[in-house]
Formats: C-alpha cells, structure tokens, sequence
C-alpha cells in the first residue's frame, strides 16, 4: 500500500513522512530529492535550468538510489548535504517544471516504490494527483507560510537568510509549484488535509496511522 504524502516546503512532510514509514515498517520516498537531484545534473552537466531537451538529455541513464539511512545518491555518490545548497533550491522549481523531466522522473519514482513491493510512504508535491493517484491514503500538509519558513530557518539550505527573505522564497516556490500547467501541487480531490501549523509531529503522525487502519 502507499500513502501518500502531499504539501509546500516546510509543511512538515519529510519529518512526518520519515515517522509513518517507520511506525508502518515500510520504505520512505522523498520524490523532492529526485528533482533536486535532476537539477544537480543539469548545472553540473552545465545546462541551462529552462532547457528541457538539455536536462532530459543529462538524466538519461542517471542512476538514483537511497542509502540505508535515507540519504540520496546520484550514481552511488551521496549527495544529500548539495541537493541543498542554494543554487539548486535557486532552480528547482524551473527543472521541475518541465513536462519532459517530471515524466521520466515520475517513472523512476514508480520503479524505485514497484522494486520495493509496492509499499511505501511517498512524500512530494504531486503524489495522490499524478505519481499515485490510485493510493489509499492521501494526505496533503499545510501550514502557515511565515511558520513554515521559520522551521526551513533551521536547515542548512536557508544559508543565513532573514525570515522575510525566506518567506519571499517560499511564497515564489508556492507560485510557481501551484500554477504550472504540468502537475501542479494541490491537493487530490481526496485527500486528507492537515493544517499542522499548532499541531505536534506525533500528533500530525498519529493522525495518518489513524487513516492507514481505516482502509
């Protein structure tokens, strides 16, 4: 079974999404990862963020992987503290975009849950609405932007940026996620919506288990 996990930065999704798979004993899937790491390719291949032909020609045959305790791969090299770094937050949201590159990359992301046995928690932007759409159970977290730039303050990524620069990134992240014409993030039609923005990590998990032992 999969569950799937949907909502903006700093919703809460990985950490949430990291505590379901374990309470349920099945793998974790941060599809973000997969498209950060598909922007690392195209600025390390030196193709232009905009180009779709280029970077669908710098992911062919690129090798994505996890390691034991979570960390993403490119190739068999961990490259979990880069997919951070601000050039690749900086570009994302346009390699992303692309029709072309969120097609093969969803095809990843069904092969990686497919090898596993077909269970796993996935987490993303666009997981009940186009990676799943047949998932059982459907969650879409949000929270209140200025909350969720303040917990994105914490990460490496922010890189020393004031709170209302972050929540300019964010609000332009939203944007631009919400109003692509390729997968844009939303909730499904039936998806569970989760406000976590007074609510505890054990509270917002316990909360998806409900709804996991309901189906």
């Amino acid at each position: 079974m999969v569950v799937a996990i949907d909502g903006p930065s700093g919703a809460g999704k990985s950490t949430v999404a990291r505590a379901v798979a374990a309470a349920l004993g099945v793998p974790h899937l941060d599809t973000g990862a997969y498209y950060r790491m598909a922007t690392l390719v195209c600025l390390e291949a030196g193709v232009e963020p905009g180009d779709a032909a280029g970077a669908l020609r710098a992911l062919d045959d690129v090798e994505v992987d996890f390691t034991p305790d979570g960390h993403p791969t490119l190739a068999g090299r961990d490259v979990a503290d880069r997919l951070r770094a601000p050039d690749i937050t900086a570009a994302v949201s346009i390699v992303s975009a692309h029709p072309e590159v969120r097609a093969a990359v969803v095809a990843m992301q069904r092969r990686w849950v497919a090898s596993r046995g077909g269970d796993a928690v996935v987490e993303g932007r666009d997981i009940g609405t186009v990676v799943f759409p047949d998932a059982r159970v459907k969650v879409y977290l949000t929270a209140d932007v200025r909350l969720r730039a303040r917990r994105r303050a914490r990460d490496a990524e922010a890189a020393g940026a004031s709170l209302e620069e972050l929540v300019a990134q964010m609000e332009r992240r939203d944007h631009l996620d919400s109003s692509r014409s390729t997968s844009p993030l939303k909730p499904a039609d039936d998806a569970v919506v989760i406000d976590t923005s007074g609510l505890g990590v054990a509270e917002v998990v316990g909360r998806i288990l409900d709804l996991v032992g309901m189906v």
